[in-house]
């Protein structure tokens, strides 16, 4: 039986999910991004210095890892001694914008695959929106309209969340974290400049100097954040753990695990990061090896050569009549394997290291109380629990480092564009590991080449017909109702696909 759960909402971009289900079992997975973009086109014979804005109109989400990663990549080609300053202030743009989208991934994106929003129905309490939200869902399934307003309803047929003072719980931080999510955005623009698609990145540091009165604004709103990611996310989070422990086994990605790294504690390529780089393969942990990385397209909608390492493409070629071909997306791999990226690789990643001793701290406290060792990391409820570890990680280290800026420092590096150059930058989007690779000639770029996280991890299968991370992570998993499977789209929301990015 085959069935598309596609298009799958609560999802950045357009992503179709093709199934094929026998006796409740998931066989087989087509990953299908379903538009072509072609940022890598349109970059060549510009000015360098304009791919951190132009790269960030990739994503509306996470703009500001891909002018990250585009300014690194550019200091490399330049050679650039960056400021100390110039490194906070980047860190403190790209940290801020790792706590918003990982509590809008949780709350708007995938916490009503798991809560109940009928419970509001039985709630008697005082609190005005909880009130709003209960007669809005009185006057909608009481209404018999086919099409009740989004995002609540329609949903999908499965077993939601039991006890009410969970969901009412559940339901009203749902709500309250839109303030907090404006919050962590605004923080983020207090140095970017705006948001989204900041302003202010540029390659060396960043054109809005740190103030006392910038710095403290900053860490406001970064406690705010913070206090609410303790206090509601994590809770959240650790209820519906509580109630679906199975979702533990659910999801499980067949390949290795890479990230990047994020977060330098000072300029240079060589500097270690909070949150540390390496190659997870047979469980053990290597080196990042970016001439490793090849991007396959046998079965992608592109006759380019497949097969090529990132500096080799020369020319994208979109072929939408190609044989065999069902998704706009390549396939990444290293050395030819499968790889995760994400939450779970970079929480795996620095765990196995013992690079940051708050997350071997957490990630402990979190396994010895569920129950689950690291291997469970890789799934469905491992993923989001590698996002709230993050989480606080991340938000103590940008505290921390709003104290280390010197506002009478020098906030941006001195540059000489080159005739000639190339350069990589790799960090981490919330979604996973980030590259950009830029090659100049006659000051111009000559060729411009982004991997995604999204890339990786929803990307057809490669030459030697392997499925990629999340088409892996879905067969195999049994299904009630195999015409809606809400199974499958807990494990698509899982990753938090970003189809914009991934096809770029």
């Amino acid at each position: 039986m085959k069935v598309d759960i596609g298009p799958v909402t609560r999802l950045e971009g357009h992503l179709s999910i093709q199934t094929t289900v026998e006796n409740n079992v998931i066989t087989a997975a087509k990953s299908v991004g379903e538009m072509f973009r072609g940022f890598e086109t349109f970059l060549r014979g510009r000015d360098p210095l304009d791919a951190q804005q132009i790269t960030q109109r990739i994503c509306g989400v996470c703009p500001y890892a891909h002018a990250i990663a585009s300014s690194y990549a550019q200091e490399d080609a330049y050679q650039l001694d960056t400021p100390s300053n110039g490194r906070i202030i980047h860190n403190l743009i790209q940290g801020a914008n790792h706590l918003y989208d990982y509590l809008l991934h949780f709350y708007q994106l995938s916490a009503l695959d798991f809560v109940d929003v009928t419970a509001v129905l039985k709630y008697t309490g005082s609190d005005a929106d909880l009130n709003n939200l209960r007669d809005w869902v009185k006057r909608e399934i009481g209404s018999g309209s086919p099409f009740p307003a989004a995002p609540f309803l329609p949903r999908l047929s499965g077993r939601y969340l039991s006890d009410v003072s969970t969901n009412v719980r559940a339901l009203k931080n749902y709500v309250a974290s839109f303030e907090i999510q404006k919050k962590a955005n605004r923080a983020s623009a207090i140095f970017g400049g705006k948001f989204p698609h900041a302003t202010a990145i540029f390659p060396g540091g960043c054109t809005q100097g740190p103030t006392i009165d910038l710095i403290a604004s900053y860490q406001s709103m970064i406690l705010e954040v913070r206090d609410f990611i303790h206090k509601q996310y994590i809770p959240d989070i650790l209820a519906v753990a509580g109630e679906f422990p199975e979702y533990w086994d659910i999801g499980r990605s067949k390949g290795g695990f890479l990230s990047f790294g994020m977060l330098p504690f000072s300029p240079g390529k060589e500097s270690g990061r909070l949150l540390a780089p390496g190659v997870i393969l047979k469980d053990r942990v290597e080196k990042v090896d970016l001439e490793a990385i090849r991007e396959d397209v046998k079965y992608s909608k592109y006759s380019s050569a497949s097969g090529k390492k990132v500096r080799e493409y020369s020319k994208l070629i979109p072929d939408v009549r190609k044989n065999e071909a069902y998704s706009w997306i390549k396939a990444p791999r290293y050395h030819g394997e499968v790889m995760e990226v994400g939450p779970s690789a970079r929480i795996l990643v620095d765990y196995l290291q013992g690079n940051n001793r708050q997350v071997k701290a957490l990630v402990d406290k979190f396994m010895g109380s569920a129950g689950i060792g690291p291997v469970q990391l890789n799934s469905v409820l491992g993923r989001h629990l590698c996002r709230a570890v993050s989480a606080v990680v991340i938000a103590d280290f940008l505290l921390d480092e709003s104290e280390r800026i010197d506002p009478k420092g020098p906030h941006m590096a001195k540059y000489h564009l080159p005739d000639t150059a190339e350069g990589f930058g790799t960090t981490e989007a919330s979604r996973g590991a980030l590259l950009h690779y830029i090659r100049i000639k006659n000051k111009k770029i000559d060729q411009y080449e982004c991997v995604v996280p999204t890339t990786w991890n929803c990307s057809p299968k490669d030459d030697n017909d392997q499925a990629g991370a999340l088409e892996s992570a879905l067969i195999g998993t049994r299904v009630e109702n195999p015409d809606e499977q809400i199974e499958a789209n807990r494990i698509v929301h899982s990753f938090d696909p970003c189809i914009a990015c991934a096809v770029h």
